[in-house]
């Protein structure tokens, strides 16, 4: 039994869809899931209770952690700790294999122009010392022997239900004949990962005995692509005019006076204002037959 904690986001839909390339035998867990495929097994469960935890990852073979807790530091000092407390746990308890979905938040502001598997971890930001906080508990379960793998993806963009800086400012503006929007620096190459791409690659390395106990950067094209180049590409698939305005970084620290996601992005916008470059050389290398999607191919299935 493979089992998605999180199954309804940008990442466990289209996992759940990868899946089936290796098995039939699929469970869905979130508050309310939904069946992607006829087979999907489906788990209605609060996954901030350390019991329903245990019922989810019971008779599991591998455990896929995709979860997104609410968008706060606060929240997540909250939720992120216990809960993965909880996972370890019941995944050592029922000898399932683990297979975490991680950001690049935990890396040092000066590692984000060439991020690797091996750049420096100096959280700058609230949210991305949690995050170092979760890695370094899971590095201490693969020393006491659990076979975990963490596998790591930049920003992110696809069809479907994605949250991210790009879709909320750009995409959605643009789709909607109005102007995209960024906060920081627009001609700063920004690289980000197609999320069924990302999905395809954690399928694959779950599915993969030997990609346990490492860290994975996620296959991520590696075209130089402004945010300035991303706008222009998206204007001209939804045919609107190409149109971006550009705000500084502190009127993020402004609005979020008024509306609190803005005030979490603020901590994050120093990823904004330099090159953000990602490296998946090392699963390039292992798996050379992964096809990755090309910006052109990904903008043109969002339209498709």
């Amino acid at each position: 039994m493979h089992t998605i904690l999180g199954s309804g986001g940008a990442i466990g839909t289209p996992l759940a869809r990868a899946l089936t390339g290796y098995t039939k035998q699929i469970r869905l867990v979130a508050r309310n899931p939904q069946k992607v495929n006829p087979t999907d097994e489906l788990m209605s469960a609060d996954l901030t209770d350390p019991a329903a935890i245990d019922r989810a990852i019971e008779g599991s073979t591998v455990v896929y952690v995709v979860i997104g807790f609410k968008y706060s530091a606060k929240a997540w000092a909250h939720t992120w700790p216990p809960f993965m407390e909880s996972v370890l746990a019941s995944c050592r308890k029922h000898n399932a294999r683990l297979v975490f979905f991680d950001n690049v938040y935990l890396y040092a502001k000066e590692a984000i122009p060439h991020m690797t598997e091996q750049s420096v971890i100096n959280p700058p930001s609230r949210k991305g010392k949690i995050r170092a906080l979760l890695v370094s508990m899971i590095q201490k379960a693969i020393e006491q022997g659990q076979q975990i793998l963490i596998a790591r993806a930049p920003d992110f963009y696809g069809p479907g239900k994605v949250s991210s800086t790009l879709t909320e400012t750009v995409v959605k503006n643009l789709r909607k004949g109005k102007k995209a929007m960024w906060f920081g620096n627009p001609d700063a190459v920004h690289q980000f990962i197609y999320t069924p791409d990302a999905a395809r690659a954690v399928a694959l390395l779950g599915n993969t005995p030997e990609a346990f106990g490492q860290v994975w950067h996620l296959p991520t094209h590696p075209a130089p692509l402004t945010i300035r180049q991303w706008t222009t590409l998206f204007a001209g698939a939804f045919r609107t005019p190409d149109r971006l305005t550009v705000l500084p970084p502190f009127t993020l620290r402004v609005l979020g006076l008024f509306i609190p996601i803005m005030a979490e992005l603020s901590e994050m916008s120093y990823q904004n204002e330099q090159d953000y470059r990602f490296d998946c050389t090392k699963f390039i290398k292992a798996f050379p037959e992964f096809v990755i999607t090309t910006p052109e191919e990904g903008v043109k299935s969002m339209v498709d």
